[in-house]
């Protein structure tokens, strides 16, 4: 009998080797030694296949609320339980702002997104509440999967992005904005298609994730970054017509290593719009456009961000007091623009049709916020923005961020269209 036990094991270690298995399959397990990643394990239960987690990151370099991490030793088709609950970090360290911790609201979309081969991105059903707890369920068909607060989106996806539209786009041509404090790339497409024109261009400026965490902006102006090189007429117009910039990415160093940057040591790069910028990013951004400035064609700025958890999608602007008649007057016309098209998509984003301000009760570094700064900065036609889209809907999805960038794009079009017949 002992030997008809052992012949038998004997068989099944030959197969498992054949078949590339082991005795560990089926064994739960987290992985987060990748870019963008983020993740505090708090347990992991094998027998009920339950992963029980906070956000991570260094509370120094932002808001710990964003995560994303890979689930391993998963049998196809079982169903994973994910318990989230949100960080207790704080900042200790004086003139930092975290002194309590983040509500966890920020840290717990009503669906997570999840990712089999980390090409495309799927919600999860709704989470559940209970109690400090947010639990999410995936049932993956894969032995692995990816698992984040939002649709992850890093500098290499960044820079492999810019290369690809270039090739594609002849006039536009992959760059770099700058090299970050931590010598990374920050990737930038310059659109600049000149040729026969009987006046000037336009200067078109768009950049996402000044916040790290903010995911879904850079979804965005990858939408707006497709639209502009395609062969839509409306594209094509504007690509003649203007000298675009687009930087997918500003805060490429806590994007990479899966920090929040909101609110980062010593302030994060959307308070960084002074005299004297901390951040490379900004030391850069501001060059370029006071050059744009000067040539008296700074025309369109736009700051892409993600809001709080229930808010809608709408534009941030500088206090009306701050601003001339004729940038008040194209301020809101560009707003008419873009909210005629962005609320009517399919699937829809509930937009506000009039912008909030962004003055002195706002935050005591509003004059430091990009739009603003090149609001006040820039010619008395420029439209400054800082457009939020809405990140906790069932439409935000890398397909409704990019259709939200490519309707963007339409109505800069528009916009500027209207202003070329009649300037």
């Amino acid at each position: 009998m002992v030997r008809i036990i052992l012949e038998f094991l004997s068989v099944m270690v030959v197969s498992c080797l054949v078949h590339g298995l082991s005795f560990a399959e089926g064994r739960l397990g987290v992985e987060f030694d990748f870019e963008g990643a983020s993740v505090k394990v708090l347990e992991i239960n094998e027998k009920e296949k339950r992963i029980s987690f906070m956000p991570g990151g260094d509370p120094l370099r932002g808001w710990p609320c964003w995560w994303y991490f890979r689930v391993t030793g998963v049998l196809p088709g079982e169903t994973i339980t994910l318990k989230l609950k949100g960080s207790t970090s704080t900042v200790n360290k004086p003139g930092a702002p975290l002194s309590k911790p983040l509500a966890s609201s920020w840290a717990m979309p009503a669906q997570a997104t999840y990712s089999v081969d980390s090409a495309v991105w799927r919600h999860t059903d709704k989470g559940t509440r209970e109690d400090e707890w947010m639990i999410y369920k995936v049932k993956p068909e894969a032995e692995s999967f990816l698992i984040a607060w939002g649709p992850p989106y890093t500098p290499k996806i960044a820079g492999k992005f810019l290369s690809d539209i270039s090739r594609k786009c002849p006039k536009a041509e992959a760059t770099e904005l700058c090299r970050s404090m931590e010598n990374r790339a920050v990737p930038m497409l310059h659109v600049n298609e000149a040729g026969g024109m009987e006046k000037k261009r336009f200067g078109v400026w768009v950049q996402a994730r000044q916040h790290a965490w903010e995911s879904g902006s850079s979804w965005v102006a990858q939408g707006f970054a497709e639209w502009v090189a395609s062969d839509h007429p409306d594209a094509m117009w504007l690509r003649k017509h203007a000298e675009i910039f687009i930087v997918p990415i500003m805060d490429v160093d806590n994007t990479a290593t899966g920090n929040g940057g909101k609110e980062a040591f010593p302030h994060d790069h959307n308070r960084d719009w002074s005299r004297q910028p901390h951040w490379k990013e900004t030391v850069a951004a501001q060059m370029m456009i006071e050059k744009l400035v000067k040539e008296d064609r700074m025309d369109v700025f736009l700051d892409l961000h993600n809001p709080g958890p229930g808010d809608p999608t709408f534009f941030f602007t500088l206090p009306d007091d701050q601003l001339g008649q004729q940038a008040k007057s194209f301020r809101d016309r560009f707003i008419a623009f873009a909210h005629s098209r962005i609320s009517r998509m399919n699937p829809p984003f509930l937009m506000q049709d009039k912008p909030k301000a962004a003055g002195a009760g706002y935050t005591q570094r509003w004059q430091e916020m990009s739009a603003n700064w090149v609001s006040m900065k820039g010619n008395p036609h420029t439209v400054g923005l800082c457009l939020e889209t809405s990140w906790n809907t069932t439409s935000s999805t890398t397909d409704g961020y990019r259709g939200v960038g490519a309707n963007l794009g339409a109505s800069i079009k528009d916009f500027l269209h209207e202003r070329f017949l009649k300037p």
